[in-house]
């Protein structure tokens, strides 16, 4: 069950950086709270405090369940298969978005 919590805690990191850097650069971005959500673009402060909010439960996740260990293979390959398929599903999503063709 701890490689579950590691897989999304992954996943919340990863999530945590677009949102973290485009606010901090002062840029709208995507958001759920866009109308519509994940289309529309967010105030860069609502970017930085959702950016944040996704750092915190992805530390939970990774840190605060079970023994987390960045040496340990099981529990990176958990947390790298979340980012990764995150970014994946970020990269076609927003690339639709942002080119026109959503």
């Amino acid at each position: 069950m701890h490689y579950v919590a590691y897989f999304f805690g992954g996943l919340f990191l990863l999530n945590a950086v677009p949102h973290v850097v485009s606010g901090t650069m002062g840029r709208a971005f995507q958001s759920p709270f866009a109308s519509p959500p994940g289309r529309g673009l967010s105030s860069a402060t609502v970017n930085v405090l959702w950016g944040f909010l996704n750092a915190v439960i992805g530390y939970l996740l990774l840190c605060r369940v079970g023994d987390f260990n960045l040496r340990h293979i099981p529990d990176m390959i958990a947390a790298a298969l979340g980012a990764l398929l995150l970014a994946l599903f970020n990269a076609h999503t927003f690339g639709r978005v942002n080119s026109g063709n959503a």
